[in-house]
């Protein structure tokens, strides 16, 4: 069983900085992709960012620039740092991994609030 927890999330003022961590235990093998999801009130969940156990990674247009999702393989997390935040950031931020082997099986966190607002 795969387990997520997500940390980091806090109010912020526009054009600031803020780091989200996703502890992950559990194995999930050697095939995955690991993201990061938002959903505002109202609104439906969206992608942010993914990055593949290959390394690569893929960003949605409205934080290309100003989002990084990186993973440290110490700790065991993936991070999404976001930089120059904006009021439409604002969302609770949810971490997903998907493992391939043996089969497809996706996993969720339970979310951390991001609120931007001066």
């Amino acid at each position: 069983q795969v387990h997520l927890v997500e940390s980091g999330g806090d109010l912020v003022q526009p054009g600031g900085s803020l780091r989200l961590s996703c502890a992950v235990s559990g194995s999930i093998g050697s095939m995955y992709v690991m993201g990061w999801h938002r959903q505002a009130p109202g609104q439906q969940r969206e992608l942010v960012a993914t990055i593949t156990s290959s390394g690569n990674t893929n960003y949605a247009t409205s934080v290309k620039g100003r989002f990084t999702i990186f993973r440290d393989n110490v700790k065991n997390t993936v991070n999404l740092q976001m930089n120059s935040l904006q009021p439409e950031d604002t969302a609770v931020y949810y971490c997903n991994v998907v493992k391939y082997l043996p089969a497809r099986l996706a996993y969720w966190g339970q979310g951390t609030q991001v609120t931007v607002s001066s």
